[in-house]
């Protein structure tokens, strides 16, 4: 069984609901909104899969407190709470999160994802690998657009699934193949 935990901001949980239903075999309404064809990319057994936890974190205070981590990159802004980077320290701090949730969870494969300023980041780390990534779409945080916002955060959705799919199949030449991502072996 391999076991996945997210500790999401800007994709608000919803690529541990989208695994949950792949890793269940869900159908219909409950079933998979954005992966249709994971047979697609390999033969890897979907049933081997198991979501652990799915956090929602978008404070820094849930940062702190519910992934424990003691000293988090002090942010650019806060909004109600919410921390807001720049596209740098959103990486930093997806990592981070990964990490975090890794440690607490014991997990297999760990993301975490935050977006403030820039680009969303995402980071996917495994006990051999660090993946991270931006989306493909920018927005602002502090500029409250909610379209904009919308729009990265399904960007971040579809590549850290698509990631996945191909991580869960071995297929890293199609994930280093795609655009504004970055593999390093531990």
């Amino acid at each position: 069984m391999i076991r996945i935990a997210t500790a999401e901001c800007f994709t608000h949980g919803e690529i541990g609901r989208e695994l949950h239903a792949l890793a269940q075999g869900y159908e219909g309404n409950f079933g998979c909104r954005y992966i249709k064809n994971p047979e697609g990319y390999g033969d890897f057994d979907y049933n081997k899969l198991s979501v652990t936890c799915s956090l929602f974190i978008p404070t820094i205070e849930a940062v702190k407190k519910i992934l424990n981590v003691t000293n988090p990159p002090e942010p650019d802004n806060l909004i109600k709470g919410i921390k807001v980077y720049d596209e740098e320290g959103d990486k930093k701090v997806s990592k981070i999160m990964a990490k975090a949730v890794m440690e607490m969870s014991d997990c297999d494969i760990a993301i975490g994802t935050t977006a403030g300023v820039g680009h969303g980041a995402i980071a996917i780390i495994t006990k051999d690998h660090e993946i991270t990534a931006i989306t493909d779409v920018h927005a602002d945080l502090n500029e409250l657009d909610s379209e904009e916002l919308f729009e990265r955060s399904q960007s971040g959705i579809k590549k850290t699934l698509e990631i996945m799919l191909l991580l869960l199949n071995d297929d890293f030449d199609k994930i280093e193949s795609l655009e504004n991502v970055e593999i390093i072996e531990k």
